[in-house]
């Protein structure tokens, strides 16, 4: 049996996480490929919460769900489906397989259950019910599941879009249960169900789930509906080709979010695991919305490069609006405890495009800023205590009288004139550079001499200056 084509229905496609803890960084790239490919063909994204684990569902675990896709730019076209709120649907199916033979009850006991899949085991077979052509017992109250009446013979074929065509032998997939004793629906039967009623066209997905792509495309022919196109993604490694885990650092969407990585940059970069246009490492949404065809993904696993997603992450800082990191910096520093005053607002919103190039990070951009932030006087660090002998103090005090009369206080001018003041003192400026750097950053990140003058502007800047020489003098 193959799967009938889907070419002639809209794109549909969805994202279906479970709401049981953190959104892990696979789920996320998952996301981003059911987005550019309803993106690209000009169709529809969806999102479905799987929330039918009731004790580990929990209402913070969905709302990270949201503020992960939202925090991505992944956002939904309509909203969210939550599948234990359709749990009626899904015994109504059910119903409707039991009237037309692709169920039946079972009435197997929890013991005998564990004695069937001894059995099976043991002769290398799918578990069989001993209730799958039995007539249900006299006792009509007992209790009982509904399994999937399977094919004993024969094969399913996924023509997976990624993989190629994957062979499941029929009688190697267990009847599974598509309803608990308590009425509950189970996962295989439930994702049938909403992705039928939701329209899904393709189902992109880790290749995890490869493996119940078999037993849903036969509950999808039981019922009589068209399949999806099945994709089943690559995982994610780490850099060492071994399965991610805690060990190589964060899995999770929202711990990329506060190591200081912008949403544009994560998307950029899981664009490029398991998928590519040929040589581009850096482009933008809309390019990359024209270029991506499902087709195009790779079979194997990719691997997380923290170089790479550091050098993507600085090529999206560079390039972006000053206010906003300005904003996100801001942020930062108020979660560090650090309060920010009127004029250092000012002096940071300087700052932001003189040390932008340098970070790798939101939170290096925070850390290259620091230093206009500190309050005057500034605690001088013992190494810059040291360069301030008798002849390096006479020389900034000079070069301070220079410095205002500068003109432009921009880092252009700002360094000719350094240099012009290293040449009449008959100096190189690393005679008195150093110790100009601890006397205007106070021992904190700065970037060059002349962009940490302008950042501070003229007033701060001659004021560290000389409450410099006023403490060691």
């Amino acid at each position: 049996m193959s799967d009938p084509s889907s070419a002639d229905r809209p794109v549909v496609t969805r994202i279906a996480p479970s709401p049981t803890g953190q959104m892990h960084i696979g789920t996320a790239r998952a996301a981003l490929f059911n987005w550019l490919y309803a993106r690209h063909t000009g169709g529809t994204f969806l999102l479905r919460i799987e929330d039918t684990d009731r004790e580990r569902s929990t209402e913070g675990a969905v709302q990270t769900i949201l503020d992960g896709l939202s925090w991505l730019g992944l956002e939904p076209d309509a909203e969210p489906v939550y599948q234990h709120a359709r749990a009626e649907r899904h015994r109504e199916m059910v119903e409707k397989l039991l009237e037309t033979g692709g169920a039946y009850r079972c009435y197997m006991t929890v013991e005998e259950v564990a004695e069937e899949r001894e059995r099976a085991r043991a002769q290398g077979r799918a578990i069989r019910s001993i209730w799958r052509d039995r007539e249900a017992p006299s006792r009509t109250n007992a209790p009982f599941v509904v399994r999937f009446r399977g094919p004993l013979e024969g094969e399913t074929i996924v023509n997976d879009l990624v993989k190629g065509p994957v062979t499941f032998a029929n009688a190697n997939m267990d009847d599974l249960v598509l309803l608990r004793s308590d009425g509950s629906p189970t996962y295989n039967l439930a994702v049938v169900v909403d992705d039928h009623d939701m329209g899904i066209t393709h189902v992109l997905r880790g290749d995890d789930h490869l493996s119940n792509a078999g037993r849903q495309s036969l509950i999808f022919e039981a019922l009589g509906w068209a399949k999806p196109a099945f994709g089943h993604l690559p995982m994610i490694h780490g850099p060492d080709g071994a399965k991610l885990s805690k060990r190589h650092g964060a899995q999770a969407v929202g711990e990329f979010a506060e190591m200081g990585y912008l949403p544009e940059a994560m998307r950029n970069y899981l664009a490029r695991l398991g998928w590519g246009h040929g040589d581009d490492e850096l482009f933008s949404d809309v390019q990359a919305i024209a270029w991506f065809d499902i087709k195009d993904v790779g079979s194997a696993p990719a691997r997380l490069d923290w170089a790479k997603l550091g050098h993507v992450n600085n090529h999206y800082i560079r390039g972006a609006d000053d206010a906003r990191l300005a904003a996100l910096v801001g942020d930062i520093h108020a979660g560090r405890g650090l309060v920010i005053h009127e004029a250092g607002r000012a002096a940071m919103d300087r700052a932001i495009p003189l040390v932008k190039e340098g970070a790798k990070t939101l939170l290096d951009l925070a850390d290259l800023t620091v230093f206009v932030l500190k309050i005057r006087p500034l605690a001088l660090d013992e190494k810059t205590l040291k360069l301030l002998d008798e002849t390096t103090c006479g020389r900034l005090g000079r070069l301070g009288v220079r410095l205002d009369d500068e003109p432009e206080w921009i880092a252009a001018p700002l360094s000719k004139a350094l240099q012009d003041f290293a040449e009449s003192e008959g100096v190189g400026l690393g005679k008195f550079g150093p110790a100009l750097r601890g006397v205007l950053s106070g021992g904190a990140t700065a970037p060059d001499l002349a962009s940490a003058l302008e950042a501070l502007g003229r007033e701060e800047s001659l004021g560290r200056i000389a409450d410099a020489l006023s403490q060691v003098q």
